[in-house]
């Protein structure tokens, strides 16, 4: 079914205003995949806040003029589905995790700040833990010189505590 030009316009805003607002772009060709798998797929992306869509390739091409996920416009071919996302690695965990439960999803490209990634620079950024994650290690690394501190200085306490005991 064809769209009309004000319909045409209408979707290459939203993709523009998607694109202005994302740090990631990631492009998986989706032949062959059943309907309930991609409807598990959204379920998935939305959950996480990765806006998932099908677009043709010329109305996709021009929503990214100008902007910093431009340089994969001559990838823009065949049957994709786009995932953009505001969390850096958002889009790449969620397109990486579904390709590897099913093989008819292949990550074609993707953009991170501004620069063109392969498939295998897709999963690598897949591969980078969330932002949780990092702050939770990140917390522990700070907490563990504490508390070994606290561990060593409550050891020498009871030491000098016996010492005492015994001498009385």
């Amino acid at each position: 079914m064809s769209l009309n030009r004000s319909e045409k316009e209408a979707v290459i805003k939203e993709v523009t205003d998607l694109a202005a607002k994302a740090q990631t772009l990631v492009m998986a060709e989706y032949r062959g995949i059943t309907v309930a798998d991609m409807t598990k797929l959204r379920t998935d992306a939305r959950s996480k806040g990765v806006a998932l869509s099908v677009l043709k390739n010329t109305l996709a091409r021009r929503a990214v003029a100008g902007s910093s996920f431009e340089v994969v416009g001559d990838q823009m071919t065949g049957p994709l589905i786009y995932g953009f996302s505001e969390d850096a690695v958002a889009a790449a965990k969620v397109v990486a995790d579904f390709a590897k439960t099913n093989d008819k999803l292949v990550i074609r490209a993707g953009v991170y700040g501004g620069k063109a990634l392969d498939a295998n620079g897709v999963k690598q950024l897949a591969s980078i833990p969330t932002k949780e994650v990092l702050l939770a290690q990140l917390c522990g690394l700070l907490m563990s010189p504490m508390s070994r501190t606290a561990v060593v200085l409550g050891a020498l306490a009871a030491k000098k505590g016996e010492g005492e005991a015994v001498a009385a």
